[in-house]
């Protein structure tokens, strides 16, 4: 993964209050919140899977109020913006912050402060090489209960460039069956940008006991 710098935000985020998880970061983080307490999910430990500025991860950190929480953000740029900012919510969440890509992540040994209960991962893996996601899938589903995921398909990306006169030069164009068919390899869909890691979890385990939407 390339570890944009300055150019890269420049371009494809001169105007981050109109973007979303950034303009809307309260609404995500606030539909997580209702999501996990609708289904009896406990989340006292978060990690973000490249938190760019800051802004949601910031917002998911104040509303779940985590014992435990880490960051990684590989653009030096973004993280020293990001970190300059309050991050922590409070004195007793046991935060830190990595200037490092998801690939570095996963080749961390794993041990128990690897594990989360939930993972951040917003617009970042059209960035990925499918090499790179077929590597890191498999860990994060050992390392991570569920994962909040958002990445632009193909279709999204060319609504992008006719509807909103934006084109992301940096992202790779996928279709949505390339990202279900990799991701299955470590996780199952079960709601609305929410996956629900195979390695934890089965349909007699599930706490998403709607199995009509487990795809």
């Amino acid at each position: 993964m390339k570890t944009f710098e300055e150019a890269y935000w420049k371009h494809n985020y001169s105007e981050p209050q109109t973007m979303d998880c950034i303009g809307n970061a309260n609404q995500h983080a606030k539909y997580l919140k209702s999501l996990f307490e609708l289904e009896f999910v406990d989340i006292s430990s978060i990690i973000d899977l490249g938190f760019g500025y800051g802004y949601l991860f910031q917002k998911i950190l104040k509303t779940f109020l985590p014992y435990r929480a880490c960051g990684i953000e590989p653009s030096r740029f973004a993280y020293s913006k990001a970190t300059a900012r309050k991050l922590k919510p409070v004195e007793s969440t046991k935060l830190k912050t990595y200037n490092e890509s998801i690939q570095d992540w996963c080749q961390r040994p794993e041990i128990q402060s690897t594990r989360f209960d939930l993972g951040v991962c917003t617009s970042v893996f059209q960035y990925l090489t499918e090499e790179e996601l077929k590597f890191i899938i498999p860990i994060l589903s050992r390392r991570i209960k569920y994962l909040y995921l958002t990445v632009p398909t193909d279709i999204e990306l060319k609504k992008q460039v006719s509807e909103l006169n934006f084109n992301d030069i940096y992202a790779k164009s996928r279709s949505r069956e390339f990202y279900r068919n990799i991701m299955s390899e470590g996780f199952v869909n079960v709601s609305n940008k929410v996956w629900e890691s195979k390695y934890y979890f089965h349909e007699d385990s599930t706490f998403f006991s709607d199995l009509l939407y487990r795809t």
